[in-house]
Formats: C-alpha cells, sequence, structure tokens
C-alpha cells in the first residue's frame, strides 16, 4: 500500500472537490528603522566574535572605526590585583572563609546552616515561606544590634572614685533635687486637694495667758485641795467612799460619820483608808463619832500635813461666794463653786432604823454636791473651812445633785471635833421631852407631847399641850428647830423658854440637861 501523497499548495486533491484552494497570505513586512551608526558601533557585537548578535552592516564599520579612539580604563594596579584576586592556580569562583571544612566527598559545606531554621532562607532550593523577618537574634525592636553594656559602677566610685566628671555630678544632682521638688510639689497638692475638709492650718496662741489673781478660784482650789482627803471605807463585803478634811497638823481628820461608818453599819470592824491628792495611802483608825450631828473624827499617822484654816461661819451672808471640794463617786479633788443659798437651815436626816435623827443648824448651797461629797471642805473666797458637806435634796427618782446642798457651819464643828478628839464622847444640852411640829392661823412652833420624869422642862414647869414658839433668841417654828436652838447652848445653860399654854403666852427659866 502506497502512501498517500501530500498536494501541492494551490491545486485541488484528487477524490475531493474541484475547485483550488485560495492562497494564503504570509507575513507582514517588518519595517526597521535603521540603527544609529553610533548606537551600533557600542551595542553592536564585536568583530570575531560569533553569537546570537546580528552581524554589522558593512556600513557601521566606518562608525567603530570613529569611535576607535575612545579610551577604556586603566590597568588595575598590581598591588590591588594580588590582594584581591584568586589564589594562583585555583579556579574556585567563589572563595571560602577562613577555617571553612570540607567533607569526606571532597563537598564543601553550603553558604547556609541546615541546622538552623532561621537561615533557610539562604538555601536556594528552600520552598518560599512565609515567615518572619530574616534577621539576625542579636537586634533589638527596631532592628539594630544590642550595644554591648558598658562597667556598672557603685555609688562610692561614682562619687569617690573620680571615674565620673565633677560637672556631671552637680547636673546629676540638680536633675535629682528638681525631680524630687517637683514630685512633693505633686504630692502635696493632690494631698491638699483630696479633702476640701482639711488643709493645714497654725491656729494661734492666746497671748497673754490666763490670769488668776489671788483669791481666784483656781488660787483657792491649789491652795486647799491638798487638804482635802479621799476616804474608803471596807467591811467585809460592804463598801464606800467619801470625803474629809485635815484639821490639825498631829492627823486629825473631821468627816461624817455615815462616811467613816457606812451609815452605822459598820462600827467595830471596819477597815478605813485615807487618800491624799498626791496619791499617798494611809491607813487611818476613828478617833470618835458623834451620830446625832453626823460628824466623826479620824486619826493618821502623816508629817507635815496640809491643815485647812478654820473659818466663822457665823460671819456669812446670804450670796457669798462658796468653794466645794471633795470626791463625787470617787473623782477625787473635785471642784465646784457657788453661793450661799440660806443660813440657819434645820436639817434633819436619818432616824429611819429607829435611830436619833441626825439634826443640825444647816448651811445650805447651790454648789454641786453629789455623793462622795459627803464630809468634803466648804470654803469661802480666802480659803478658810466654814463647813462641812453633809446631805443633799433630790427631786423624785433622782440621786444627783439639784443645786440644794447642806453643810454642817464649822463653828459647831469646831467644838465638837474639839470634844471627840479629847475624850472621845460629845454631850449635847437636852430639854428632857419630845415634841411635834403644829401650824395654826395664829402660831406655829413645836408642841410637847411627852415630858420626861425628873427631866429638866419637868423642873421648870412644861407641861404637855404647850406649845414652845422661842428658846434663847431663837425663834422656834417646828420641832427641827427647837432641837437646833436647844444644841446652841451647853449643859447646865439656864435659857428662857417662850411658850403658848391654853391662849395665854408664858416665858419659863429652863436649865439645860444633858443627854
Amino acid at each position: 500500500m502506497s502512501e498517500p501523497s501530500t498536494p501541492e499548495p494551490g491545486k485541488p486533491v484528487s477524490g475531493t472537490d474541484s475547485t483550488p484552494a485560495p492562497e494564503r497570505l504570509g507575513p507582514r513586512p517588518l519595517d526597521r528603522t535603521p540603527a544609529d551608526p553610533a548606537a551600533a558601533a557600542v551595542f553592536g557585537r564585536p568583530k570575531g566574535v560569533d553569537g546570537a548578535f546580528a552581524a554589522p552592516e558593512p556600513g557601521l564599520l566606518g562608525a567603530r572605526t570613529a569611535f576607535a579612539g575612545l579610551k577604556t580604563a586603566p590597568p588595575v594596579p598590581e598591588a590591588l590585583a594580588t590582594a584581591f584576586r584568586r589564589p594562583p592556580g585555583t579556579g574556585e569562583p567563589l572563595q571560602r572563609p577562613p577555617g571553612a571544612s570540607q567533607d569526606a566527598d571532597g563537598a564543601e559545606e553550603p553558604l547556609w546552616n541546615t541546622n538552623n531554621g532561621d537561615e533557610s532562607w539562604r538555601d536556594p532550593a528552600a520552598g518560599a515561606v512565609i515567615g518572619p523577618p530574616a534577621v539576625d537574634q542579636d537586634t533589638d525592636s527596631a532592628g539594630k544590634p544590642d550595644r554591648p553594656s558598658g562597667t556598672l559602677l557603685s555609688l562610692p566610685e561614682v562619687i569617690f572614685g573620680r571615674r565620673v566628671k565633677p560637672t556631671a555630678l552637680v547636673l546629676l544632682g540638680v536633675i535629682a533635687l528638681l525631680i524630687g521638688s517637683a514630685g512633693g510639689m505633686v504630692g502635696w497638692l493632690v494631698a491638699r486637694g483630696g479633702d476640701v475638709l482639711t488643709s493645714d492650718v497654725t491656729l494661734a496662741e492666746v497671748r497673754p495667758g490666763k490670769e488668776r489673781p489671788s483669791g481666784s478660784v483656781a488660787d483657792i482650789a491649789k491652795r486647799v485641795a491638798p487638804g482635802v482627803v479621799s476616804i474608803e471605807v471596807k467591811s467585809g463585803t460592804s463598801g464606800g467612799t467619801g470625803s474629809g478634811v485635815m484639821i490639825d497638823g498631829q492627823g486629825y481628820i473631821v468627816t461624817n460619820d455615815h462616811v467613816a461608818t457606812l451609815a452605822g453599819q459598820a462600827v467595830d470592824n471596819q477597815k478605813l483608808t485615807v487618800v491624799f491628792t498626791d496619791g499617798h495611802r494611809v491607813d487611818a483608825k476613828l478617833v470618835g463619832r458623834d451620830p446625832k450631828t453626823d460628824l466623826a473624827v479620824l486619826k493618821v499617822e502623816v508629817t507635815n500635813p496640809t491643815v485647812l484654816q478654820l473659818g466663822n461661819s457665823e460671819e456669812l451672808q446670804v450670796g457669798d461666794a462658796v468653794i466645794a471640794i471633795g470626791s463625787p463617786l470617787g473623782l477625787e479633788n473635785t471642784v465646784t463653786e457657788g453661793i450661799v443659798s440660806a443660813l440657819h437651815r434645820p436639817v434633819v436626816a436619818g432616824g429611819e432604823n429607829g435611830d436619833d435623827p441626825v439634826v443640825y443648824d444647816g448651811i445650805q448651797t447651790d454648789a454641786a454636791i453629789n455623793q462622795g461629797n459627803s464630809g468634803g471642805a466648804l470654803v469661802d473666797t480666802t480659803g478658810a473651812l466654814v463647813g462641812i458637806n453633809s446631805v443633799i435634796r433630790t427631786a423624785d427618782g433622782s440621786s444627783g445633785s439639784i443645786g440644794l446642798g447642806f453643810a454642817i457651819p464649822v463653828n459647831a464643828m469646831r467644838w465638837i471635833t474639839e470634844s471627840l478628839i479629847k475624850t472621845g464622847q460629845v454631850k449635847h444640852a437636852d430639854l428632857g421631852l419630845a415634841a411635834r411640829s403644829v401650824s395654826a392661823d395664829t402660831a406655829e412652833g413645836a408642841q410637847v407631847v411627852d415630858v420626861s420624869d425628873n427631866g429638866p422642862a419637868k423642873q421648870a414647869g412644861l407641861a404637855e399641850g404647850d406649845v414652845i414658839r422661842k428658846l434663847g433668841d431663837r425663834l422656834v417654828r417646828n420641832m427641827p428647830e427647837l432641837v437646833v436652838a436647844v444644841r446652841d447652848h451647853q449643859p447646865g445653860e439656864t435659857v428662857p423658854v417662850v411658850l403658848a399654854r391654853q391662849g395665854r403666852e408664858l416665858t419659863i427659866q429652863v436649865t439645860l440637861g444633858s443627854d
């Protein structure tokens, strides 16, 4: 079998359509601009070099000849060529670093470290990946290599080692001072503005100081207070506190009987302790007591005590200033001030347990007197003792001061304490009768309800039903005033007694007896 022949172009193929095929268009001719002779001389293929460059046209030889006079770069100096050329006899295209090794087959190390993943970018056969920048590990975040750290200097080396210039030290000190001042100012402003209610303030001092002339309360209290003591009384499980006044340099102290005996509950087995204003404590002994006037005398063994000067209670007038000093509620050396509210006020206290009631001619004052002030001092503006604080009147349901305090006059206290110190007992004048307070439209006084046999009243002719209206120089308006009037005199004295009997007024002379 023969192979089919290839038909000629432009002729019909046998066995096919007899219509001839149209002619195909050839490539479009190129319109090339003639090359510049000068450019052709520069970029043309050198003479005698075979390659892909087109052969120069004959006309360009004249142009090449025109540039034949151009000078080329001078030859490299022999010194540089010797220093930087390849070693003689080697064809190595790239010199290896000194010390580079070769393996057993003679292969050299690659220019990259295959064991370090960070240098994989140097491998031309490595695949393209997105990774961190190809920088060395010893560079900072800005891409700059870290500076080597210098030598660290200690403080003595900086100051005394002459390692730093003096001007630098001065500048450093000034900078530190400025920074500290700025920090302090900021802290001060923050602290000052943190609370609008607080601020730096300096209060002005009061000058001149308080003046305390002679006779002032402060002056009197300073002089008198050391002579007023606190008294502690213990009897078994019971106890109490009160006040006392030093009246003699031998250690005699006057106080209330209800203080020294716990209101009569402890007479023989009580323990008495005296506490001075300086805190010194001394045991005391009971010298004597007078329950009828609520006075008692104690004695302590001390040397050079402060003794109060005794005044004259008869010279007091209503409105005179007085000062009360004592230990109310156990608070030692308490000072209160007031005035004399009334004089010759009959005071009746006690007598609830069948004992004789306490009756005395009291000094009324509005100076604050509370429990514990009993037995303390009532002094005038000269610091002289004018009374012994004893009892107070209180409102219903209250036990504190309401401005009604009473003191035993110092004139009555003087002769009673002298008798107690000398004999240990006191004898009071007595009428020998019992009486009660009465009041009528036309008269008032003390009515006799009982007359003792062979008593002074019986001997003078007083009878039951008589109303005593005056004894001596003192008016009698009630029974307490009769008791006070009788005790103002001494036993054995003869006093006139004015009385009312069956509508008639009589005066009888009575010689007082003793209780």
